[in-house]
């Protein structure tokens, strides 16, 4: 994409509202097309190429949305593919999901927000492949330092020659060590005296001459914002198994010890099917998620682990809340909205971390859901 062009996204929907909808939704943030026909948008994204994302409805007549993208894939496989289903087509987007055709569904009815940042992150995703491939094109003219580096691109990574010196830094290393100036040349040491981060050196050296463990932790801080690194070492060995350098990663961790304590909330939800109240478990899990939140944005690191973890505990939290009012709106109103409710039960089961163990009691709630949907006879009664 064009450095000041916005990224292209292409809408296929036999539905022209929402065509519309969607038109409305993305413009200004994106360069919009749009089809109601699906061969025909094979056709604009071979002419509007490069386009970051195609969003598909799953069901439209002639070719189904799995189909497209799979279409799609095969001609411009760095293209983000993502698709708009109903639960009853699942099974067939989860194989899709597998075989590498569909990057993210949106699961009917979407949440404009939530649909607005996958979005985002499928345009990002898009930006850092073409990124990526260019990056590696590139690689393949370069020295095996550089090539080693950028290997790893998940991660901070530094290579060194056998004398120390530093050959190449990753972004992801110089971000997370926020180093200044040019790096390549100057013995790592150095560098690292130059930036306060003697001790990653020193956990460096220690895991190459193997006194210490495979890997060590350290923490640095970065614009005054504490961080957690995994440090790790790679020997750089010539086809001849001849040592020549290493390469040193640094992982970001800091998100570990909030990722167990969000496991253990949501083991404590499911943990207990068949024995006693669910819903002190779907409160007490609820709070516990609301206060790491809190932690997670006071902590103010920004990295793809901390993101993940932030995005998990939002939908988690937004799967709790709607068990917890459905189940007060059945047991408190006589007429609660039925359609409002099953929408609530499938935005809350698409959301739920942990999409294979969902507690039987939530299922018991979607089935009273239904049943009141078909009958309109509400016992009022609760469920969790």
């Amino acid at each position: 994409m064009a450095e000041n062009r916005l990224p292209r996204i292409l809408v296929v929907d036999d539905e022209e509202a929402i065509l519309e909808t969607m038109t409305f939704t993305f413009e200004g943030e994106y360069e919009v097309f749009t089809s109601s026909d699906a061969r025909r948008a094979l056709q604009i994204l071979d002419e509007k190429s490069p386009i970051a994302v195609v969003l598909t409805d799953q069901r439209m007549p002639n070719m189904s949305g799995v189909e497209l993208l799979a279409e799609v894939c095969r001609r411009h496989p760095n293209t983000v593919r993502m698709i708009l289903t109903g639960f009853a087509d699942l099974e067939a987007i989860i194989e899709a999901i597998n075989d590498g055709h569909v990057y993210a569904y949106i699961t009917k009815p979407w949440e404009p927000d939530h649909l607005k940042q996958v979005m985002k992150q499928a345009v990002e995703r898009y930006r850092l492949t073409v990124e990526n491939e260019l990056l590696l094109a590139h690689l393949q003219q370069a020295n095996v330092f550089l090539e080693a580096v950028m290997d790893e691109l998940d991660v901070g990574a530094i290579a060194i020659d056998a004398g120390g010196v530093v050959r190449a830094a990753n972004r992801p290393a110089r971000d997370q060590l926020a180093l200044e100036g040019e790096t390549r040349g100057s013995p790592l040491g150095e560098v690292l005296r130059r930036h306060g981060l003697e001790h990653v050196g020193g956990a460096a050296w220690r895991i190459a001459s193997g006194t210490g463990p495979a890997t060590e932790d350290v923490e640095v801080r970065v614009g005054g914002c504490a961080q957690r690194l995994r440090v790790a070492v790679k020997k750089l060995d010539d086809s001849a198994g001849r040592g020549f350098g290493r390469v040193i990663f640094l992982r970001e961790i800091s998100h570990e010890p909030m990722q167990r304590r969000f496991i253990d909330a949501l083991n404590d939800v499911v943990g207990g099917n068949g024995g006693g109240a669910l819903r002190p478990r779907l409160e007490g899990a609820r709070e516990q998620l609301r206060t790491l939140g809190e932690e997670l944005g006071r902590s103010r690191v920004t990295s793809p682990g901390m993101t993940e973890l932030g995005e998990r505990i939002s939908r988690a939290r937004t799967a709790l809340e709607n068990w917890l009012d459905v189940d007060d709106a059945l047991a408190g109103e006589d007429y609660p909205d039925a359609q409002l409710l099953q929408d609530r039960m499938r935005v809350a089961l698409a959301r739920w971390p942990l999409a294979d163990e969902v507690p039987e009691r939530v299922r018991e709630l979607a089935r009273r859901v239904e049943e009141y949907y078909e009958s309109g006879d509400n016992p009022k009664q609760r469920v969790l």
